[in-house]
Order: C-alpha cells, then structure tokens, then sequence
C-alpha cells in the first residue's frame, strides 16, 4: 500500500470505499445478479482507515451507492471523496456586526489571548442583543485565525525605546528565511555564553567563557569556533584571523551591533579585506536565525558531554570544540540541506577568495592616524605610549602609522597615500636606551650627499652666473681700485 502517512483522513476513506467496490469494477456482475454480489460484500468486515485495531462493516445500500459513484468516472477515488460543502469558506455562527465588533476588539488588545477575546465577545453579545448570538470558543479561534488576528508577543515590563522600535517593525514586516546561492558568498558571527564556568591555567578563580563562532550561510559550515573569557574587538579580530586563514575571505559578514563587531579596527579590517559589513536590526535575533540554531546544538551536545568533566579549562574546552566541530557538526547530515555542511560546501559553486598571510590580516585590522614627531628625540605618542621613529624619517614633520588600540606591543608607519607599511615602530624603552651607544645620524638621502660633494667649489653658481653675465656686457668693473700700497710706504716714513 505505500507509505501513507501525509495523506488525509479524507484520502484515507476515499481509498477504503475505493477498495471495498474494487471488485465491482473490476468484474462488473451479470444482471440480477448485483444484489447477490453486494450482499456478499456486505458481510466481510474492513479495517478502519484511521484505527488500526478496529473493524467496521457497510450496509448494501452504501457500497451500491458507492459503486453507482465511481462506475463512469475515470478517477474513482476523487469520485469516491467526501463531497466540498456547497456552504464552505461561508460562516454563519457569528453575524458580520459581531465580526466587526471582534475586529474592534483584536485592533484594541491585540496581545489578548483567544480565551479573554472570546470571553469578553460573550460579554459583549449579552449587553447588546442586537449584535447578534454568542460564538463558542472554536468559532472565535477560527474566525481569528482566518483573518489573521493572532496573538502577539508582549513586551518587556521596562522595555527599551530600541526594543519597543524592534517589536513594531516585527510586527509590521513579514519575516522570511534566507539563503545565499554560493558558498562563501555570506558568513554569520555572534559571541554566545556558556553555561558552565572554566579555569584558567595560573589563575585560582572561575571564568564564564564566550564562543566566537563564525558559519557560512550556504553550507552552515562552522568555519571556526574558539572559546574566550571577555566579549571584545580583541578576540573578535583574533577569531576572525584563524577563520579567514582556515577557509578564505568571504564577500560578505553578518553581525550584530555588539561593540566586538562595531569596534573601529573591526570595520576598517573588513573593508580593507573587501568584506561587505552587515549588521542585524537592534534586538531582531532572529535574522541571524543560522547562528542561533548552532548555539543549540553547542549546548545540547558539545556541553552536554562535558557535564562531568571537573575542573574544565580553558584550553581542554577548546580542544574538545575543534574537535567536536570538525568531526561531528562539519560532517554530520544537517536536518534542512539533508547532506553534511562539509559536502555542500565541497558543492559549490564557491566565490571565495585566498587569504592574504598573517601579518597582513593583523595590519588590516588597525586605525589609521595621522602623529607629529618631536624633533628632539625622533618619537611620536600613541595612547600614551612612546613610539621610537627610525632616523631615517627624521626629516618628517608629521606621520601615518596604524595600530591597534587593544595591543601597543608595535605600531606601523605607512604610506599616506597607498597605505602600504613602510617601518614596524616599536615602544621606547628608556632603560635601553641608557646603555646603548649613540650611532652618527646618515644622510636623509644618498642623492642629496652626493650633491654636497659636488658643490664644493670656492665660489657658489649662483654667484658664478653673476659673473659671467657681467664679462659678457664688456663694460668695466663699476668701481676705482685703491692702490694701498701707497698707503703703505707712507706708513713706514
């Protein structure tokens, strides 16, 4: 018979009825003689189409009337169905002021339940009899549903203006899934808490770590996972980093509006890498709905098996991630795509791109500013701290370095105009300095040293132009020479 499960109670019945005057059509009898044959049928007993364990029996008017019904008919079965009442998609059981009056009722109090509406309703048709006679509970629930007068969610007690601003676009923009034609053409992210509490190796105090997760839209790969202790831009980038290493670079990103994501080094990283940044609508999770399917499946299953793990690090809990995520989720049948994340995205089509190293992606993902330089010992000041400029760009009065806010371990000095690095800056350490020897400063340019040489005649080109220009008029020096030695002579009398 086939598997039946989806098939209606009325399919169900249609193809017993078909069934009992299947041999009626099959070998139609003599006649005179149908009376004897239904008779027969009569007495067998059938299996009832919606209970299993029970029999039922069919009177000789009804299979006669059924066999009557499907004779001609080239669809016995359709034929053989329960007819569609003439009346159907017609309600009588509420008059149209007591529909209105609902209306009324559901646009004034839309977050009541079916129960109070229906309640009240009753209340309403006592007071005013013209309205019309009080629907059930049934009537009021069907009549609601088939005009789309459902219940909606309530608000928080103390609800945000952002939260109010959510809850009304929810409510006034139809909600649809999504998903991307090409693998790598969109990832999500979020940070999600744990429930447990982890140790840090050298610490004696528990830590509630955060999972930065980052999944492709397409296949829902888990492109990389990885515990932390602080939601920041910090980790963000450093979670960031492994996955673009792992899998390539993506077009585009989908967060939410955590400061992690919105953080300046994370915007400008992402633009510089060509990922197109999308965030999610203030308290609208549901449009990262693939990511938080994920966080189900991290707490049902990789925290679940770590239940009796005492005392849980950090670090154990991030071994046994990877290893969860690569070898169970990546390559376990994912309920909607009915193959693993690994096959589909090993499907295609792909529009990654390769990932540039590691010290370009942490270059990336930096501010970019403009310093002066002090004259009197070739540094500039970041935060705070004082970078040590080469001596080689002493001769500049102000700079562009990147660097990262998070981390003033290095800063860069970098082309103004392409951005490219020219000079890792490192912090000036003054101790050092202390008992380093001093080295002579180098020319700020060969050329302009090899000019220096050159010009070392007595007499300046300037001042030489001047002189042939005046021999070449022919007139005589425009001054009376004074014979000093005169002078002299009479100086010695």
């Amino acid at each position: 018979m086939g598997d039946r499960t989806h098939e209606t109670t009325q399919e169900r019945w249609a193809r017993l009825r078909y069934a009992v005057i299947a041999p009626l059509l099959a070998s139609p009898p003599e006649p005179g003689a149908l009376g004897s044959t239904v008779e027969l049928l009569s007495r067998q007993r059938y299996r009832h189409p919606t209970e299993p364990d029970r029999w039922i029996f069919f009177g000789r008017s009804t299979i006669e009337r059924w066999y009557y019904q499907a004779r001609d008919t080239s669809d016995p079965v359709a034929a053989l169905r329960r007819r569609v009442r003439s009346d159907a998609g017609h309600n009588r059981a509420m008059s149209p002021r007591l529909l209105a009056a609902l209306e009324r009722q559901y646009r004034q109090h839309s977050r009541w339940s079916y129960q109070l509406h229906s309640d009240n309703l009753v209340a309403l048709a006592k007071q005013r009899p013209e309205l019309g006679v009080a629907p059930s509970y049934s009537t009021v629930c069907r009549r609601m549903k088939a005009h789309g007068w459902l219940p909606k969610k309530r608000l928080p007690k103390h609800a945000t203006p952002g939260q109010r601003k959510a809850h009304a676009r929810l409510e006034q923009r139809e909600v649809r899934s999504f998903e991307r034609e090409r693998v790598h053409a969109l990832w999500h992210s979020d940070f999600h808490k744990a429930y447990r509490r982890v140790l840090v190796d050298g610490e004696a105090r528990w830590h509630t770590p955060v999972m930065l997760a980052f999944m492709d839209d397409r296949s829902r790969l888990c492109c990389h996972a990885q515990w932390y202790l602080a939601e920041n831009a910090d980790n963000f980038i450093h979670g960031l980093a492994q996955a673009l290493a792992k899998r390539g670079l993506p077009r585009e990103m989908m967060t939410d509006n955590g400061k992690a994501m919105d953080a300046l080094e994370s915007r400008n990283g992402l633009a510089r890498l060509g990922i197109l940044h999308e965030t999610t609508l203030p308290y609208s999770p549901y449009q990262n709905g693939k990511q938080e399917s994920f966080w189900n499946q991290v707490d049902g299953r990789l925290l679940a098996m770590l239940e009796d793990v005492e005392p849980l690090t950090l670090d154990f809990l991030n071994q046994a991630t990877q290893a969860w995520v690569e070898g169970e989720y990546n390559r376990t049948d994912h309920e909607e795509l009915g193959c693993p994340p690994l096959t589909r995205l090993l499907e295609g089509p792909d529009v990654s791109r390769p990932a540039p190293d590691a010290a370009a992606l942490r270059l990336a993902f930096t501010l970019q500013e403009t310093r002066t330089q002090r004259r009197s010992d070739g540094t500039l000041s970041i935060g705070g701290v004082r970078f040590e400029v080469p001596s080689r760009f002493r001769h500049l009065r102000t700079v562009v370095v990147r660097y990262q806010s998070f981390d003033l371990s290095v800063a860069w000095l970098v082309d103004e105009r392409t951005g490219e690095p020219i000079s890792r800056l490192l912090p000036q350490d003054k101790a050092r300095n202390s008992d380093s020897i001093r080295r002579g400063l180098e020319p700020v340019s060969k050329a302009g040293a090899q000019d220096h040489e050159v010009a070392g005649e007595p007499i300046p080109p300037l001042m030489r132009q001047l002189l042939d220009d005046h021999a070449a008029t022919g007139l005589p020096p425009a001054y009376l020479r004074k014979d000093n030695d005169t002078d002299r002579e009479d100086d010695d009398e």
